[in-house]
């Protein structure tokens, strides 16, 4: 199979995970974006943790976050990059939020007021909710009384970069959206945002760093042979049930149903077997019944000149 072309590190967007997870190492730069995102200074933070992974028990689910981090007020920011649409992505941040709770209040600690505050973010370049919005911020609210929000310090917000609703949201944070999508240096100079600025050499850093596109390279390929093991792996199971249930369907309802339904090349394997079954015994029947040579029941069976001696051997 021809190898698919790697797209160059240079022609990647923010919307790639490997260049978000790069450029958000930085802390300053993951610092710039979360203030875009919030609308506030964010405090400093500490340097990122990308592709961490959370478990709780060996029996248990684990998760891998996208970037993880914590500034020294000791707010927890779990930012992730989303590209496919799933149906789940909603009750995944919840789990992503259990898990993060968990792993971030130590056993024995009898205060639960000393849970950190916490922001799941989820960047997403399609819209989930189908409302036109670029950003959806979600915290508990009371159902009797909708001004009653329940105050327990988690915040999951979910970010569409082909949001509609611009005179909604602050400007700056328009400009990231859609610079997510569209990582070039003509989207950041068209920018007012100074943030957006210093994130964008930020990402032009990364892009020319050898170091960098070796990971790059190394992650792709990595990757790539996964699939295609995979893929391996699929076909070679495919063709070992197709087999064994082509020679089942042979066995028991002979040629017509087998040569239906083995258009696979196991399943064609497995009715072959089946035929020569079936033949085989026909040829013994008639040569008890009707006294016939072993030639004399193939050819009054038809049975083709050049397969003639396989059955010679087997009677």
């Amino acid at each position: 199979m021809k190898k698919r072309n790697m797209v160059p590190l240079q022609e990647l967007n923010l919307a790639d995970r490997f260049l978000f997870d790069e450029v958000m190492e930085d802390p300053q730069t993951h610092r710039e974006v979360l203030s875009i995102i919030l609308g506030k200074e964010i405090p400093p933070l500490e340097r990122a943790q990308t592709e961490k992974e959370v478990r709780i028990s060996s029996l248990a689910r684990s998760i891998r976050l996208d970037v993880f981090t914590m500034d020294e007020e000791t707010t927890v920011y779990d930012t992730e990059m989303q590209q496919e649409k799933k149906k789940d992505l909603a009750k995944r941040s919840r789990y992503y939020q259990g898990l993060i709770d968990t792993g971030i209040l130590k056993p024995g600690i009898p205060d639960y007021e000393l849970l950190n505050n916490t922001y799941i973010i989820l960047i997403m370049t399609f819209d989930l909710f189908g409302y036109g919005k670029y950003c959806y911020t979600f915290k508990p609210v009371c159902q009797e009384v909708p001004g009653c929000i329940l105050e327990d310090g988690a915040t999951r917000i979910f970010l569409n970069t082909r949001g509609e609703n611009d005179d909604e949201v602050s400007p700056e944070l328009v400009e990231f959206l859609h610079y997510i999508e569209n990582t070039t240096d003509q989207a950041a100079q068209a920018s007012k945002s100074e943030r957006l600025h210093r994130i964008h050499d930020r990402v032009r850093e990364v892009r020319q760093s050898e170091k960098v596109g070796v990971r790059y390279m190394q992650a792709w390929e990595e990757k790539y042979y996964a699939q295609e093991e995979a893929r391996e792996l699929g076909l070679a199971e495919g063709l070992a049930e197709g087999r064994e249930k082509g020679l089942a369907e042979g066995l028991v309802e002979g040629r017509e149903k087998g040569l239906a339904e083995g258009r696979a090349e196991g399943r064609e394997k497995g009715l072959a077997e089946g035929r020569a079954d079936t033949i085989l015994e026909s040829i013994r029947n008639l040569m008890e019944t009707l006294k016939l040579s072993a030639d004399q029941a193939m050819e009054a069976l038809k049975v083709p000149a050049g397969e003639r001696e396989k059955y010679r051997a087997m009677i």
